[in-house]
């Protein structure tokens, strides 16, 4: 087999059991990965529009939408004022950031765990190669 296809074959066997088990670890704080990937977006880059948000994820607004109407639900996330009314701008609330907080804990162990054995040297090539991949894609 080539390695470029060796390389995504091994590539798309990751993904899921990744996810899955995420789930399983975000489960516990009662989110998933969509919530999770938002909380954590507001937690390291401030607030955000809901197009913002749908482009880090790399799904539609009305997915956001849907995600963001929950959060809001939960007292997570709020609507940010802005001088454009046409855009939605969010951030974490207080119990948020807490939440975020609380959750961080759980899916640093899980990521320290899948990790074991693989230098900090390895991850950073990895991450390399993954960004530019991603940029690859994106052109």
């Amino acid at each position: 087999m080539k390695t470029y296809r060796k390389f995504f074959q091994e590539l798309l066997l990751l993904y899921r059991p990744f996810e899955n088990n995420l789930n399983i670890q975000l489960n516990k704080h009662h989110l998933h990965r969509a919530q999770w990937s938002i909380l954590h977006y507001l937690s390291n880059y401030g607030s955000a529009t809901l197009v913002e948000l749908a482009n880090y994820q790399s799904v539609e607004k009305p997915t956001i939408t849907r995600t963001i109407t929950r959060l809001e639900e939960l007292g997570y996330v709020e609507h940010v004022p802005s001088k454009d009314r046409r855009e939605k701008r969010m951030q974490l609330t207080e119990l948020g950031t807490k939440i975020y907080s609380d959750v961080r804990v759980t899916i640093d162990q899980y990521e320290q765990n899948i990790l074991t054995g693989i230098s900090e040297e390895e991850q950073l090539a990895a991450i390399r190669i993954m960004s530019e991949i991603r940029n690859n894609i994106l052109e």
